[in-house]
């Protein structure tokens, strides 16, 4: 890549002065403005829900602003499709990727290329580009077969071979590793070096503090402050963010009692090409415990989610729940039971996206809360339950009647994780809880889980966050290939360890501690 990006030292690349973005009943952007200079890492912080999305949507083509201006290297710049946002110099990597998982990695960069060059000379140009800013990727390589720190190389590389001079970056960690964070940041910092300004989206406030150079801060769609971010504190940031004093999760110690759940000696295929099969898995829960699971995206942990809520069957005898065995029961049934489940997919698995909040709150909630009645379904109940979701998790939407597509990703995530914390399950298994979480929501996401399991439920947490594992379990264990490792108690376990787990390491004997 050529040093074409670079700037004019004193002059802004990007420049945006008063955009407003208004949905009906809600003001997403309200004439919000700010710069971003050549070369400049710039933060764009807020809540779920701030505006952060509307607002790179504008500047990538996505969405056409109701008011205000935006220039682009001196000229104004307006672009009406993403293709012409690429074509003026801005990319853009998504928190979802946009891969297919069939085809190699040449071929889901060319299907992002106006005019892709054959094929021969892409797989060269893609070796190349990977190789010289620390991505090594091979084109021949199933997607299907990557994981996700390396499909997010995939996104990052089909940017770069556009030559961009600004790339919007949206959570671009939230599910990579610490040694993957490490590599995205070598790589980030070469770009900056290049000139390539970079808007960086994350709820991670220790990251923004490590490589932002600036930050805007929005609340309900307006700027309400800009800072340095290496001259604040991260709990400063996350207060500028909300407008008011953050509130940090409070543990207790507990005390061991019966055990909820038990898994015994489970091994499931992979239900597809592409998934992971689980091998002599073992695990048992206790009433009040939170049980932290992490590992690597990919590593069984949907496969794992799967057959603790129902939607993979197994013997009877392998799952049970307080000794009754369940494994043969669907989901319906173990609701019933009071094992209950928080998928990682939002938007489609834990949520209907067509159907409204009022709707998504029967689908799980029908049994638990009593929502129908030989076979009639209780409306003004069901209306009232949502309502509760959304008064005590803070979901930011017009009414309970709004589509659940309609929300943001952070938003959608808080009223799914209230809608199962609100049934008072004895079992809860929750897959990335406060993935996509501003740090105000996410606090209170994890004290509702402590909350929770101090009243008596047995928690199973799946994450990629291992902060946010090691704040709030009381045992930790590693899924790697499949296999889960023994759990050992998250008081004193170091980085080390945990590295040892998530590489694969299962038989030391310190990890035989508290199993």
């Amino acid at each position: 890549m050529t040093n074409d990006r670079l700037n004019t030292a004193g002059e802004d690349l990007l420049t945006i002065a008063g955009l407003t973005k208004a949905y009906p009943g809600v003001v997403a952007n309200d004439q919000v403005s700010f710069s971003i200079r050549p070369g400049e890492v710039h933060a764009l912080l807020g809540e779920n829900g701030a505006g952060k999305s509307t607002l790179v949507k504008m500047i990538y083509g996505l969405v056409k602003p109701d008011a205000g201006t935006m220039t682009l290297k001196g000229a104004a710049y307006a672009p009406a499709e993403p293709r012409a946002a690429r074509a003026s110099g801005v990319a853009m990597v998504f928190q979802h990727f946009s891969l297919f998982e069939a085809l190699n990695v040449a071929e889901n960069i060319a299907l992002g290329m106006e005019n892709p060059p054959k094929m021969r000379d892409l797989a060269a140009r893609i070796s190349e580009v990977s190789q010289n800013y620390g991505l090594p990727l091979d084109p021949d390589q199933l997607v299907g077969d990557l994981s996700a720190g390396e499909r997010q190389r995939v996104e990052i590389i089909r940017c770069l071979l556009q030559n961009p001079k600004l790339l919007i970056m949206d959570e671009p960690t939230s599910v990579l590793t610490p040694q993957e964070v490490a590599v995205l940041f070598q790589t980030l910092e070469k770009l900056r070096g290049e000139g390539c300004s970079i808007l960086y989206i994350s709820h991670k406030l220790e990251e923004i503090r490590a490589l932002c150079d600036h930050a805007t801060v929005l609340r309900l769609g307006k700027k309400v402050a800009t800072c340095n971010p290496r001259q604040e504190t991260a709990r400063a940031m996350a207060e500028m963010m909300v407008g008011e004093t953050l509130h940090v999760p409070q543990k207790v110690p507990r005390v061991p009692q019966d055990v909820a759940l038990k898994i015994a000696a489970l091994d499931v295929p992979a239900r597809t090409a592409f998934g992971t099969s689980l091998k002599g898995v073992d695990m048992s829960v206790q009433k009040g415990e939170i049980l932290g699971v992490g590992g690597v995206a990919g590593n069984g942990q949907d496969e794992l989610c799967s057959v603790i809520s129902g939607e993979i069957l197994v013997a009877a005898s392998q799952v049970k729940l307080a000794g009754a065995p369940v494994g043969d029961q669907g989901p319906n049934a173990r609701r019933a039971l009071g094992l209950l489940a928080a998928p990682e997919e939002r938007l489609g698995h834990a949520a209907a996206p067509d159907m409204s909040l009022t709707e998504n709150a029967l689908l799980s909630g029908a049994v638990r809360e009593g929502l129908e009645r030989k076979g009639m379904i209780d409306w003004g109940k069901t209306r009232s339950f949502a309502d509760k979701i959304i008064e005590r998790f803070d979901v930011r939407t017009p009414s309970s009647n709004t589509a659940a597509r309609a929300l943001s990703g952070g938003n959608l995530q808080k009223f799914v994780v209230g809608r199962e914390i609100m049934q008072n399950p004895a079992v809860l298994v929750i897959n990335q809880p406060t993935w996509g979480v501003d740090a105000s929501a996410a606090a209170a996401i994890r004290q509702a889980l402590l909350d929770l399991a101090a009243e008596g439920a047995a928690i199973v947490v799946i994450s990629q966050d291992l902060d946010e594992l090691m704040e709030i379990s009381d045992r930790f264990a590693a899924l790697n290939e499949g296999r889960l490792s023994p759990p050992v108690a998250t008081s004193g376990l170091d980085v080390e360890k945990i590295g040892l787990m998530l590489g694969g390491a299962q038989d030391t004997e310190d990890m035989q501690v508290n199993a």
